[in-house]
């Protein structure tokens, strides 16, 4: 604790894993970098697998009105884009570097992914995400 009564704990270790808040960028396209951000908080990273997170996410996508325009998109790929007190990527859309990154295991409890409170993930069409990788050119 500082002299003046604020913690020096990053809020990513200060909160504990089971109450944690994260931002999903549902990226609709990368070559017009069309992405909303949607915040899920007092979500429990040790319980939560990868599969109920991808549900969570296309379950407000359908129900919530300001996600109409994201309905017809298939997403079927989580990707790490950054952690509190991480190095963001230069690239606006998504991290092209760091496959590793990508959630292959829909098994897997979010934690075990190595996520944490405040962390950023990408949902994204995998086969978009390929071509994108291959030609990652903007057109706007």
């Amino acid at each position: 604790m500082s002299s003046d009564g604020i913690s020096d704990v990053p809020v990513n270790l200060a909160v504990p894993k089971t109450d944690a808040t994260l931002t999903i960028r549902v990226i609709k396209s990368f070559e017009y970098r069309t992405e909303k951000s949607l915040v899920l908080h007092h979500v429990n990273l040790e319980t939560t697998t990868v599969s109920q997170l991808k549900e969570t996410v296309r379950q407000a996508i359908q129900t919530q009105p300001a996600w109409k325009p994201y309905r017809n998109v298939t997403l079927d790929t989580i990707k790490l884009y950054t952690k509190a007190h991480g190095a963001k990527t230069t690239n606006l859309i998504i991290n092209l570097d760091h496959d590793e990154w990508i959630f292959e295991d829909d098994s897997k409890t979010l934690a075990e992914m190595g996520l944490e409170n405040e962390s950023e993930v990408s949902f994204f069409n995998r086969q978009l995400y390929e071509d994108f990788k291959q030609h990652p050119d903007t057109k706007w």
